[in-house]
């Protein structure tokens, strides 16, 4: 009994695990497996054929679509280039044929010219193109350089008779028309530069003929990638005119090699050769410092076709200047001022930062604040009944004149005066 009811038990057991095994879900049968990430499946390239392109992303780069879109876009690049350089070869042809067909028709027109056909006198283009002007200008408002007078009528003689023979056909090329100036402050560089503008706009050899002065600190930067953007706005501001450098030795500092002044020089050189036709560059200084700068920067003195040394003024030409000013502001020296005037340039002279004109100028303007004074206070003290004349107003006197030169006997030999 005992046998059977075991066994009993057992089929029992059996049936039960039976019904669980039928009732349990597929999953819960499968062995648990270590667990990896998951593939992702990636679209085709709609532009490339079934099978070229990679199915799963496994974490590489997809070379095959990559390297297409590089190579078409290379042979786009290629094309490109190609057709610039066709168009390119294409215009140099056409340029060149143009010039071919009009120095044909040069040399047709210069065998039918008679040999005495006339240009024009220089005296009707002189008039015509304001270049006479211009020079009575320079006559009228600098006194003395007749050495610098006479280099600016030689180079206004070779623009006039280049324009007569381009009238004919001849052959011409555009002068080297980049300056030097030297000389002492107050010699009338800035003044002969800005003639030199006019004359060149007048003769067609600039467009305005403006002057922009520009120093170091207009064209040198601070630090690495400031100088180049810096030279080429000032630069840019001179095209079509004059661009004087004054003091343009300071642009070049030999004792430190990255200076970045030496940038600077080097735009300058290029533009001076490349654009000769639509800016003139004018380097302005002492002679001595000027020379020395050259010495470093053959390049610089290559490119300047025209060397016009200021000299000193003396005594009476800086009496003469005086006068011009007054002149211009409608102001009359007596004599006696004059003589007084003339004491007080020679003290100056004898005395350190003395510059020609610029000191003139500056004795000046303390002349008139010193007669506004004297009028001003006569008049409050009742002189005249406190009226003051056009005579009053227009007078300089040598009281105007002695208040500055006593000052100047009274200093110093080493004193710095205005």
């Amino acid at each position: 009994n005992v046998d059977g009811i075991s066994a009993r038990i057992n089929d029992s057991k059996m049936n039960k695990l039976l019904i669980a095994l039928a009732l349990a879900p597929a999953a819960a049968l499968v062995a648990p497996s270590v667990p990896r990430a998951p593939a992702t499946v990636v679209q085709a390239n709609p532009g490339i054929g079934t099978g070229q392109g990679p199915s799963l992303e496994w974490g590489g780069s997809d070379t095959t679509t990559g390297g297409a879109k590089k190579l078409s876009e290379a042979l786009e690049e290629a094309d490109i280039e190609r057709k610039k350089a066709v168009e390119e070869a294409e215009r140099r042809a056409k340029w060149q044929e143009q010039e071919r067909e009009e120095k044909l028709r040069k040399v047709a027109f210069m065998k039918e010219m008679p040999d005495d056909t006339p240009a024009g006198s220089v005296s009707d283009y002189m008039y015509k193109e304001g270049v006479k002007d211009q020079l009575d200008k320079l006559d009228y408002d600098l006194v003395g350089l007749l050495p610098v007078k006479q280099r600016v009528r030689e180079i206004a003689a070779l623009l006039v008779l280049d324009k007569m023979r381009r009238k004919l056909g001849f052959d011409t090329a555009v002068p080297s028309l980049h300056m030097c100036f030297t000389g002492a402050p107050g010699t009338g560089k800035t003044t002969v530069a800005v003639r030199m503008g006019q004359i060149l706009a007048k003769m067609g050899y600039c467009r305005s003929g403006h002057v922009v002065v520009a120093t170091r600190d207009d064209l040198v930067g601070q630090y690495v990638g400031h100088t180049a953007p810096k030279t080429k706005e000032v630069i840019k501001q001179a095209l079509g005119g004059v661009l004087l450098v004054d003091e343009a030795y300071y642009l070049y500092n030999a004792a430190n090699d990255r200076d970045y002044g030496q940038e600077s020089i080097e735009i300058l050189l290029t533009f001076m050769e490349n654009n000769r036709e639509d800016l003139v560059v004018v380097l302005a200084g002492y002679k001595d410092r000027m020379d020395k700068f050259f010495s470093f920067i053959p390049g610089m003195s290559s490119r300047i076709g025209n060397h016009i040394d200021f000299p000193n003024y003396e005594v009476d030409e800086l009496f003469e200047i005086s006068k011009v000013m007054s002149r211009d502001l409608d102001y009359e020296m007596t004599d006696e001022a004059g003589d007084v005037f003339k004491k007080y340039i020679e003290r100056r002279m004898a005395m350190p930062f003395f510059s020609n004109a610029r000191t003139v100028r500056n004795a000046m303007d303390r002349a008139r604040m010193n007669a506004a004074i004297r009028v001003f206070d006569q008049a409050i003290a009742g002189a005249n009944g406190g009226d003051v004349g056009a005579d009053d107003l227009k007078a300089i006197t040598a009281d105007d004149f002695q208040v500055i030169l006593d000052e100047a006997l009274a200093a110093e030999d080493d004193a710095i005066l205005a």
